[in-house]
């Protein structure tokens, strides 16, 4: 008996006819069983009912070598091959068994349940039709009667499935393959038609894993890596159709199609890892000009327009080159309005613009989409501080210069700045009172621009001389009084000039 939960007990499961082996006595006078054979038999059945798969198959394979009119010896390795998942070979083997032996019926029953799996419905039938004719038992009889009756489903529904596709109507025609393919599951030239309706609805990643399925089904299918490939390129995937069309190549290296194909996506993928490295060290111009060389590679694929697009906007918001990068992104986001990449890389550039509720919209919409993003919260809540601080005081907008202003600029506005607005340039008191306060406001202003710690603190939407954004922080600096820059000269950071001021 076959102990439950055993290989072999869950093998006759799914091929109810491979328990035969179990019980299937040796004929030695009939097979012609030497001594070293039955040992290599017996062996093999004890570590098959062990689940020790590749053993078996190597006493299995010797019994075999030592003697080759041994039906038994084919029928046992077959049934490995099946248990390993290798029904290509076992049908030689089982075909084997039946020249051998034409009224083993378990075997031509098997044969028939695989040529079934593979599609080949005739084969399949024949098989079927020789089972009933042989003095089957009545189980049998009644599996071989089952499974005549629905390889004449599969032949129907096969029609009816050429038809559709023939008559254009894709979605007919692979509502019929499904139900095809869940009986024919080893039918490379019906996953093939499939793959080819999927193309026509436009689904390529369904294509592409029936595709997939029938390169390993058939052999030196270099038709099948061909198409994967080219999906993949058609979808943006460059590093999986180079991957693809590499191994249509191992299998024929003078194959044309796929060698041009091949120039073409070795090409691209080299620009856009050439590209990505120079992103990676901070070199942006550089990137920028490469992912303009991928555009005028591949006009044809919308892809990589919009992925390269994607990644100069990106570029052009790291390089503080706000202007161009919100034109950019602007572009990636009219063809993909939920693109979050674009939306983050926009919303960078609002914020050097000091667009701030574009910036506050730009991160919202982001979020959305990704609510789990900690560089989009974190955005979010400094474009939100950077709103609040505006309507306050900015000290960018007192000295007049971008928030992206090198120190040098500062330097050279806060000069300006405070030689206009000194105060004893003014006589009128009420003017001068006015000049006091703008020149204090000034004052402040290089203070903490020119510092690079306090000035990443006001650009995180942080006062770092306010005391109501520091916490537990001192004095407001817009209340200092006029007496406390007494003294004070503007133009002693090593620059050429030098004031004498004189106060009343």
């Amino acid at each position: 008996m076959v102990a439950p939960g055993s290989v072999t007990s869950r093998l006759g499961s799914v091929f109810p006819f491979l328990l035969v082996l179990v019980d299937l006595q040796y004929e030695g006078a009939e097979c012609g069983v030497n001594a070293d054979v039955e040992k290599h038999l017996e062996l093999g059945k004890k570590l098959l009912a062990a689940g020790q798969l590749a053993d078996a198959l190597s006493q299995f394979h010797a019994a075999v070598d030592g003697d080759p009119d041994n039906y038994i010896a084919y029928y046992r390795r077959a049934t490995v091959f099946l248990a390993m998942g290798k029904s290509k070979a076992a049908l030689p083997d089982l075909t084997k068994v039946i020249e051998l032996k034409m009224d083993f019926t378990a075997a031509r029953l098997q044969r028939g349940h695989l040529l079934l799996k593979q599609g080949k419905l005739d084969e399949a039938e024949d098989d079927f039709k020789k089972v009933l004719k042989s003095n089957p038992s009545e189980n049998e009889e009644k599996e071989a009667q089952l499974q005549l009756v629905k390889s004449d489903e599969m032949q129907r529904l096969r029609s009816q499935a050429l038809d559709a596709f023939e008559s254009s109507d894709y979605t007919a025609a692979i509502t019929f393959l499904d139900k095809i393919l869940e009986v024919c599951v080893w039918d490379a030239e019906l996953r093939e038609l499939r793959a080819e309706c999927f193309i026509k609805e436009g689904e390529p990643r369904k294509a592409i894993s029936d595709l997939k399925a029938a390169s390993k089904l058939k052999n030196d299918n270099t038709e099948a890596f061909y198409k994967i490939s080219t999906l993949y390129y058609q979808l943006g995937d460059h590093e999986l159709s180079l991957s693809e069309v590499r191994e249509c190549l191992k299998l024929d290296q003078d194959h044309k199609r796929c060698f041009a194909h091949y120039k073409q996506v070795k090409k691209l993928n080299k620009l856009i890892e050439s590209a990505e490295e120079l992103i990676r060290d901070g070199r942006y111009t550089d990137a920028t000009s490469k992912y303009e060389s991928v555009m005028k590679t591949e006009p044809s694929v919308p892809e990589y327009t919009i992925r390269s697009k994607e990644r100069i906007c990106h570029c052009f918001s790291k390089d503080e080159k706000p202007v161009e990068a919100i034109r950019v992104c602007s572009e990636v986001l009219q063809m993909e309005p939920d693109n979050v990449n674009a939306l983050k890389d926009r919303a960078e550039a609002y914020l050097i613009e000091e667009m701030y509720d574009e910036a506050i919209q730009d991160y919202e919409t982001a979020q959305e989409h990704n609510e789990n993003d900690q560089q989009i919260r974190e955005g979010l809540e400094k474009a939100q501080r950077l709103l609040k601080q505006s309507q306050k005081r900015d000290y960018y907008k007192i000295l007049g210069v971008k928030r992206n202003a090198k120190k040098q600029e500062i330097i050279k506005a806060y000069r300006k700045l405070a030689l206009q607005w000194h105060p004893d340039n003014f006589q009128n008191e009420e003017e001068k009172k006015k000049a006091e306060k703008k020149f204090i406001d000034i004052a402040a202003a290089k203070e903490v621009l020119s510092d690079p710690e306090m000035r990443k603190k006001f650009d995180d939407g942080e006062d770092p001389l306010d005391a109501e954004s520091q916490q537990g922080g001192g004095g407001n600096p817009f209340h200092r009084s006029w007496n406390s820059w007494q003294g004070f000269n503007p133009f002693s950071s090593g620059g050429p000039f030098r004031f004498k001021f004189h106060f009343n």
